[in-house]
């Protein structure tokens, strides 16, 4: 029985993760910001299998109820075998353009919290010779486009961090793995017209188990991101630029 720790427990992808997970029979502590999501979601897992679900309230930018809620987990479960990231926002360009308090608040929570609650995580697994960390960032972090810099800076942010993390664990007994979904239909992307390359969160989250289960790096989720992120780094400025993707 894994021992797993979902951060952001309510979004899409993570709840899609959750499920997989129950079914394997695994023990979960999940975090949100709505105690009344996390009640229902916490009866679902219970129905698909799994051997324990706990819940707690938590605001990722208060850094002492950070602390307070790994605790929190590490005791209700007995140890942490698996520790799952998946928390964020997607600002409004309309907001953050025009607001330097916006900017900051939507850095924080995509970026800050993010490498705050990984050095917190890592701590502990270290302390305890055990444990993997898995960080859904975003292809967005992967080049800056003129549609959303600033999320994108901040999941690039995260995916350098989790590479130099990962780095540094290399050849120890703590795992870090960054997935980089593609354009997901979610909650949070409601509002944006749906294509071909879209996936489902249910894709992201078959995925993030296999990655887990494989030990792998990077993933790029659907695959076939890893290829056009290839294209779009690869390209020079100049056409960047004009191409306004």
């Amino acid at each position: 029985m894994t021992r797993a720790l979902i951060i952001g427990a309510t979004s899409a992808i993570a709840g899609a993760v959750a499920r997989l997970w129950a079914e394997q029979g695994h023990a979960l502590f999940l975090t949100g910001r709505n105690p009344e999501r996390l009640k229902l979601l916490r009866h679902d897992l219970l129905a698909r299998g799994a051997a324990r679900v706990e819940t707690a309230v938590l605001e990722v930018t208060d850094t002492l109820q950070q602390e307070a809620v790994i605790s929190q987990a590490v005791q209700t479960l007995d140890g942490l075998d698996l520790a799952l990231l998946a928390h964020g926002s997607l600002p409004g360009s309309d907001d953050w353009h025009s607001s330097p308090e916006a900017a900051r608040l939507a850095f924080e929570v995509n970026a800050t919290a993010t490498i705050t609650l990984l050095t917190r995580l890592t701590g502990l697994f270290e302390s305890r010779q055990h444990g993997t960390l898995v960080v859904i960032s975003s292809v967005a972090g992967d080049r800056g486009r003129q549609s959303n810099y600033l999320y994108g800076a901040a999941k690039g942010a995260v995916s350098l961090f989790t590479q130099g993390l990962r780095n540094r664990l290399h050849g120890g007994p703590v795992r870090v793995i960054t997935v980089k979904p593609g354009m997901v239909d979610t909650p949070m992307t409601r509002s944006f017209d749906k294509g071909l390359l879209w996936a489902t969160p249910e894709q992201v989250a078959i995925d993030v188990v296999r990655a887990v289960s494989r030990g792998r790096d990077v993933v790029y989720s659907p695959w076939y991101w890893r290829w056009i992120m290839l294209v779009i780094r690869l390209l020079p400025e100049w056409l960047f630029k004009r191409l306004r993707l």
